[in-house]
């Protein structure tokens, strides 16, 4: 790295160390804002507290690091801008992309990093924050007189057109991890019901890996015509072939935005979306989250040209037309994200366009910016 590089590098590192505190301690401050009184309704003591915004503090960072990578270098190549030390950079011969060569470095790392934390690191956080809340809920609960409907789930169903089980259930307890009012109806390949379980209760065997069911009876019925042909009452029955786990039915009754990577993946390599039109929304959620961190790269594209042109005393000029340029990539991730939900462009392209076409402005902006 040679002198130029190190110079430009530092101005940049130290706005942009300002920055991330600066829009991690806000974003904590209004998440706690959110939730504290929440915790506390619960009776967490200082170190849950303390223990639960750590674990919800890397979900912020696939979010936050763009901006404040976008921010930090308006501030920085800003200043450099209006010591009119660009200027003097540029007047020994070097071109804007070797000034801000080493800017390109640091996107690029910024954006291993975050693929990374978005591939490891935040979608365990997420589990993790979710299950803990989940359960001080459900300890509080437990100390009220009314507390039989904490944790329940109503109307759970699950479609396994690969295995051809439909299954359904009253309520759900996620608390007791069992299925009250449960029925499965079982398919052949023509969609003809072959049978039909019903049981009083049912819990998913996490050892074993499958499903039991009791006090319930099992109706056997002619596949050609759907008559019924006998019916097998039981106290206790166990069903080998029912892997269905049911924490991927909960899943499929929550919005994307809500799951983490893992949970996603899951669905989407349990139930392929030519099965179930529902997954394509995850699919496109999914692969969104895995072109999110490449934005790094975006915002240095963006950010030096403006921030290194218009006049001198004026510098908002550039800052605000950059600001507006990373609006437009913002809402083309909103329709792009609509259009592969609806099916109207590929899952993968939906989830990658809007980095190809800030890529695509940005070397034009480069080549007017020489």
């Amino acid at each position: 790295m040679s002198l130029l590089d190190r110079y430009v590098f530092k101005e940049w590192l130290v706005g942009f160390a300002l920055t991330l505190g600066v829009i991690v301690g806000i974003l904590i401050l209004q998440n706690m804002y959110d939730t504290l009184p929440d915790l506390l309704s619960q009776k967490a003591g200082f170190q849950k507290i303390v223990f639960y915004y750590a674990l919800a503090l890397p979900t912020y960072l696939p979010a936050i690091l763009p901006i404040a990578f976008l921010v930090s270098l308006l501030f920085s190549l800003g200043s450099l801008h209006r010591n009119n030390e660009i200027i003097a950079m540029r007047a020994t011969g070097a071109s804007l992309f070797r000034i801000s060569r080493s800017l390109w470095g640091a996107g690029l790392f910024l954006s291993a990093l975050l693929f990374y934390l978005t591939a490891s690191v935040v979608p365990k956080a997420v589990e993790q924050s979710r299950t803990f809340f989940d359960n001080l809920e459900f300890a509080a609960a437990e100390s009220q007189k009314d507390s039989k409907d904490v944790g329940l789930i109503y109307n759970l169903g699950f479609d396994n057109r690969k295995d051809g089980r439909l299954w359904f259930m009253n309520r759900f307890s996620e608390r007791a991890w069992l299925g009250l009012g449960v029925n499965v109806h079982t398919r052949d390949q023509d969609g003809m019901e072959t049978s039909r379980i019903s049981a009083k209760e049912a819990y998913f065997d996490d050892t074993l890996g499958h499903w039991v069911f009791l006090d319930g009876r099992e109706l056997m019925l002619d596949s050609e015509t759907g008559d019924p042909l006998r019916t097998l009452p039981f106290k206790e029955k166990t069903f080998e072939d029912f892997g269905e786990d049911p924490s991927l039915m909960l899943a499929l009754h929550k919005k994307p935005k809500e799951l983490s990577l893992f949970e996603l993946r899951r669905i989407v390599e349990t139930v392929p979306p030519s099965e179930n039109p529902k997954v394509h929304a995850y699919l496109v959620r999914y692969l969104s989250l895995l072109a999110v961190p490449f934005s790094c790269l975006v915002v240095v594209g963006i950010a030096v040209p403006f921030a290194v042109s218009g006049v001198r005393t004026n510098p908002m000029i550039g800052v605000s037309k950059c600001m507006g340029f990373f609006l437009l990539f913002y809402v083309l991730i909103i329709v792009t994200t609509i259009m592969g939900e609806q099916r109207m462009v590929p899952a993968l392209l939906a989830a990658w366009l809007p980095n190809i076409i800030m890529l695509g402005l940005s070397v034009q902006l480069f080549r007017k910016a020489r």
